[in-house]
């Protein structure tokens, strides 16, 4: 089996650590007690509470070790002060002419990606379309919709 290494930035990491603290708090404590209680109501053949409880320990558990195992294989992303090209990590300004209007967004790997934090995924079609390039480059991209998006790069902030 090839083993992946996950570039992280540090507040990924450290975000991704919490994550795994919190679930592993969840499944010791809130989960248990409601196993524990689900098996006090009798025959666990027809007991949905316990079989609900079970598949959420098995969720649980599972993201747990998908977690340490991204933690293990993790290398975090140096501060680069050369801006000269979008990288991960970097926050990217860049201009939608169909839009008229400019997004600012940090490019960083899937395992960060967060719309809502303005965190755009290294693999999506724009985020692989601007890596490595330069301010003021052109770009037309299509997107995973089927659209065409021609945006600019406008500046590439720390």
């Amino acid at each position: 089996m090839v083993e992946e290494n996950y570039q992280l930035t540090k507040e990924g990491y450290e975000r991704l650590k919490k994550e795994k603290d919190e679930l592993k708090k969840k499944l010791m404590g809130e989960i248990a007690d409601r196993i524990k209680e689900a098996r006090e109501l009798g025959d666990l053949s027809e007991n949905s509470e316990y079989e609900e409880a079970k598949n959420e320990q098995g969720r649980i558990d599972s993201r747990i070790k998908e977690i340490e195992y991204i933690l293990e294989h993790a290398e975090i992303i140096e501060d680069q002060s050369d801006n000269s090209e979008v990288r991960l990590g970097k926050v990217v300004k860049i201009y939608d002419f169909k839009l008229k209007q400019e997004n600012e967004f940090m490019l960083v790997t899937p395992q960060e990606a967060d719309l809502k934090d303005n965190k755009l995924s290294s693999d999506s079609a724009i985020g692989s379309a601007i890596l490595g390039r330069k301010i003021g480059e052109k770009l037309t991209i299509k997107t995973a919709k089927g659209t065409t998006k021609k945006i600019e790069i406008k500046d590439i902030i720390s």
